[in-house]
């Protein structure tokens, strides 16, 4: 009897901090590639959503999109008993501010705020980007259905709020469709200011833009590979910091390439048969996406996409040329790879909302001894801690060790030169915070 107590216990053990909740795969189940098509169509059919178009038509441009999007949320909402608190941030932007600024404008974002339980003033956050553009970008009168780029992401995140809707968390969910990314990322500017007035703890954000398409202008066809794109260390770092990484190394772990680990260990527990690409930049070769004002105001953020663009599709004028056809439309985006891309976002989301905040100090110690030492600041809410370490040169967090409820621990027989360490927060639903890098020495 004894025996089969402790193996029943044992196996309990294994599951809790296995990082597996059947919930994940209710997640999974629930994400519905007919409502992610029919949200596609719907934001594709107001012509154009460029930043600067119309705002007074109920049928055409970014006003009448940005409305319906809006009232969509708000409908979740009902559904769920009022659980999301939606509504417009907003900015005025003066014309000339850029060159892509050609008129006045006010840039709004549709916000949609499921608050948590235990944390609620700690948000991770899933945007899509609600505009769109041809081949000129001042151009706002022309046809630009933006399917893929980014009504996509858009509507990944209005089917990610209708799932986790119906799920209560620890920490808060924020849901958002950001305007203004072809101007000059203002929408991410804008929100990252207004999270930054109201106090918000930004645990990170998960920017989605472009998840649709499946067949690269390289001629790779796949539905299973995508990128998650995460700079290295936050550009706000100081003086202090960056000498530090001299000699105790970082450079390739700070708080957005942790979030990117996140995403791509959940992903591969929940969802193996897809292929989560880490890309070590903050977003493809010399561009930007809407993560990068949160990362400029010191939150970790990341870029989720398709792995295999095709650039005939992106702001481009409607046309066919020499045989090929240009243009952003509907007939080029696959709804199920739009699905699997969106579950990816959600089980991400449930995953986090669910942790316990992550550690935040973390020392190390242990230089020209045989062994690892680590203490760390105690989370509201663990009930025990885990010790992740990997090689120097591998891009993931391969081993770890259960430590239980404790603050401070000692890795016998493992030299702290030869590996990278961190530590994460455990609570008692088996969910994990985001790994920490050490951020003190032990003296």
């Amino acid at each position: 009897m004894k025996k089969t107590l402790f193996l029943i216990s044992l196996l309990a053990t294994v599951n809790l901090f296995s990082q597996t909740d059947s919930r994940i795969y209710d997640i999974i189940n629930s994400v519905s590639a007919d409502r992610i098509e029919k949200d596609i169509t719907t934001l594709a059919n107001f012509g154009t959503r460029h930043t600067l178009s119309d705002t007074i038509s109920e049928t055409r441009g970014i006003g009448a999109a940005r409305r319906w999007i809006k009232s969509e949320f708000e409908k979740t909402s009902t559904d769920c008993g009022g659980c999301l608190d939606v509504f417009y941030q907003k900015d005025f932007i003066k014309k000339g501010d850029n060159a892509r600024i050609v008129h006045d404008v006010w840039v709004v974002n549709v916000v949609a705020v499921q608050h948590g339980t235990k944390y609620p003033n700690r948000f991770i956050i899933m945007s899509g980007d609600i505009d769109s553009r041809v081949s000129d970008p001042t151009n706002f009168t022309s046809d630009s259905p933006g399917a893929n780029d980014n009504a996509s992401g858009m509507a990944g995140t209005m089917e990610a709020a209708r799932v986790l809707s119906k799920y209560k968390f620890e920490n808060s969910i924020i849901y958002t469709g950001i305007s203004g990314e072809e101007q000059g990322l203002y929408g991410g500017k804008g929100l990252a200011a207004y999270a930054k007035e109201k106090g918000w703890e930004i645990i990170g954000i998960l920017n989605n833009d472009m998840i649709g398409n499946i067949k690269g202008v390289d001629g790779i066809v796949s539905n299973v590979d995508f990128r998650i794109f995460s700079e290295p260390v936050p550009p706000t770092e100081t003086e202090q910091e960056r000498r530090a990484r001299r000699f105790y190394g970082g450079e390739v772990d700070g708080i957005s390439r942790q979030l990117a680990r996140y995403v791509h260990k959940t992903t591969k527990t929940y969802m193996p048969e897809m292929n989560p690409m880490l890309i070590y930049r903050l977003d493809r070769f010399g561009r930007g996406g809407h993560h990068r004002p949160f990362n400029d105001a010191g939150h970790a953020g990341i870029r989720i996409m398709e792995a295999h663009e095709n650039y005939t599709q992106q702001h481009q004028d409607i046309r066919v040329e020499d045989g090929i056809e240009y243009g952003d439309v509907l007939k080029h985006v696959n709804f199920a790879y739009a699905k699997k891309l969106t579950a990816v976002n959600a089980i991400n989301l449930a995953s986090i909302a669910w942790a316990p905040p992550a550690p935040k100090e973390v020392k190390i110690g242990g230089i020209v001894e045989p062994s690892a030492k680590f203490e760390w600041s105690k989370v509201d809410g663990a009930i025990g801690y885990k010790i992740y370490w990997r090689d120097t040169t591998s891009p993931t967090w391969d081993n770890s060790r259960y430590v239980g409820n404790v603050t401070e621990y000692t890795l016998d027989g493992i030299v702290i030169d030869n590996f990278f360490f961190g530590i994460a927060a455990v609570g008692e639903n088996g969910h994990e915070s985001l790994v920490v890098f050490p951020n003190k020495i032990l003296r």
